[in-house]
């Protein structure tokens, strides 16, 4: 496993992050183990997760909230010695409870939810803490009082984010620069060939500030591996995937054809292209299953060539490159 720093921190992460959102909801606890006895054995080291994965969300009350934490509190407890082999990451923002103080970035609501996400993990620290998502209500002072007070207590080791836009993160880095930390180790983003929005003004953020990017989603929610031949081998797909797929179909179309000129499956070439950029430090795969993870490992090892990496430009076009030369002179 070809590891690499995560930002400009000295920590050193795997190219593939076992994304672990399906935990409880899709996949059972027995499942689960068995994906997250695979990903270790096979090298990766960093787990993602979100004090809120583990069932169906409603605005109003989650539902299954923290299993996926719990699961994977478990399978630590199995064995201690997995907790030193893996950076566990994990998340805070979205609702926990009904409360008005129970949900987003307050001062009161990151130290508790980090209090119970540890209890759920059965551990004592998290290393890589993030903010699910911005939240432009709170002050980015007491955003920072409170994650240095975690720090302190030894309870987070790095603060990431999650969704972050380009100014969110000039703003978080700036301030905590103004309080002598070290600011957001990490970015965590949707980013694949179908969703490009963030070479526009998120990348060129995290370039300059140094931070790592974790790309969320890589194969498109389905679209990117091999939809199409999975329906012309009898499989069925819902009617919002249908209607996602009619709208990209002459795309899809010319990217199957690609993948299969080139002997490699859809979903392993979606990998490698968010790999071939330098921006990008590590890819979650979120599997449901044992054998979808095994079919994603070997991607970081496929090199695509310019003229492929071309051909898939003039397929998924970007934005036109960075702002502000993508739309003015």
């Amino acid at each position: 496993m070809n590891y690499r720093h995560l930002g400009r921190t000295g920590l050193k992460v795997s190219p593939i992050t076992l994304g672990c959102m399906n935990f409880g909801e899709l996949t059972d606890k027995a499942n689960s183990f068995s994906i997250m006895d695979t990903a270790l054995d096979a090298g990766i080291n960093v787990f993602d997760t979100a004090d809120v994965y583990g069932g169906p969300q409603t605005p109003d009350m989650p539902k299954g909230f923290g299993i996926s934490e719990e699961y994977i509190g478990k399978w630590l407890a199995q064995d201690k010695s997995r907790r030193d082999r893996i950076v566990l990451a994990t998340k805070v923002y979205q609702p926990m409870d009904i409360g008005p103080n129970d949900k987003y970035l307050s001062a009161y609501h990151i130290r508790r939810a980090c209090d119970a996400s540890l209890r759920r993990l059965k551990t004592d620290h998290i290393d890589l803490y993030q903010m699910h998502h911005i939240d432009r209500a709170t002050p980015w002072e007491e955003v920072w009082q409170a994650m240095e007070q975690l720090i302190r207590e030894g309870k987070i080791t790095y603060v990431g984010s999650s969704n972050f836009a380009g100014w969110d993160i000039a703003l978080a880095q700036c301030t905590a620069a103004s309080r002598n930390l070290l600011g957001l180790a990490s970015e965590q983003s949707l980013y694949n060939l179908t969703a490009r929005t963030i070479e526009l003004e998120v990348i060129p953020a995290l370039r300059h500030f140094g931070t790592g990017l974790i790309t969320w989603s890589p194969i498109g929610m389905g679209l990117l591996g091999g939809v199409l031949k999975k329906i012309s081998e009898g499989r069925r797909a819902t009617p919002g995937l249908q209607a996602r797929i009619e709208a990209k179909r002459p795309q899809l179309e010319a990217y199957e054809v690609l993948c299969a000129e080139l002997g490699e499956s859809p979903a392993r070439v979606a990998l490698a292209w968010l790999l071939h950029n330098p921006a990008v430090t590590s890819v979650i795969s979120g599997p449901r299953t044992t054998a979808q993870l095994l079919g994603n490992l070997d991607a970081p090892e496929l090199e695509l060539s310019g003229e492929t990496l071309a051909t898939l430009d003039q397929i998924w076009p970007g934005p036109g490159g960075e702002a502000p030369k993508a739309y003015a002179w």
